[in-house]
């Protein structure tokens, strides 16, 4: 569910700086669910064009800022302690995509099991969710960046699941 949320709200900044439709943008958010999730530049689009062709690189490293810290940005803004609509949106897009064996390209989190890199660890990637779960886990091709932004988002998940007593 966290990958679906940070993914539009991802795609709702790109589509502003960009001034085009948000349904035209093509754009994907990795890793955990927090300040070291991974906006991924490299492969988002604006119906197949690259997004450096619309927003500057300074914007963009502006936007993907904001991303990470969108969570916090609407909690501020509803005064509530947490969102709920867009939560429930997400889960509702999941159990539809499931229920209706909709072979939905989705990023969220899975067990990677040496996918990117990582083993024993959920984290947000794209996945196609179907009528049994998660089918597959899609692997794109990361930046060296992106690559090391991600390894770093899940050793956070992992510092952060050692925390846990269970």
């Amino acid at each position: 569910m966290a990958g679906i949320l940070d993914t539009a709200r991802f795609r709702s900044f790109l589509a502003e700086a960009a001034g085009v439709s948000v349904e035209d943008i093509q754009a994907l958010v990795l890793g955990g669910h927090g300040d070291d999730m991974v906006p991924l530049l490299s492969c988002t689009t604006v119906s197949g064009i690259p997004i450096s062709h619309f927003v500057d690189d300074q914007k963009l490293d502006a936007i993907v800022q904001r991303t990470r810290g969108g969570g916090g940005e609407i909690v501020a803004l509803l005064k509530t302690g947490s969102a709920f609509y867009a939560p429930g949106a997400a889960v509702a897009q999941m159990v539809e995509a499931i229920v209706r064996d909709k072979k939905r390209v989705l990023p969220c989190a899975c067990l990677l099991e040496g996918e990117y890199g990582e083993s024993g660890l959920f984290a947000g990637v794209p996945c196609v969710l179907g009528k049994g779960g998660v089918e597959k886990i899609i692997e794109v091709k990361l930046s060296d960046e992106e690559a090391e932004l991600f390894k770093e988002s899940c050793q956070h998940v992992r510092d952060n699941c050692a925390k846990l007593k269970y």
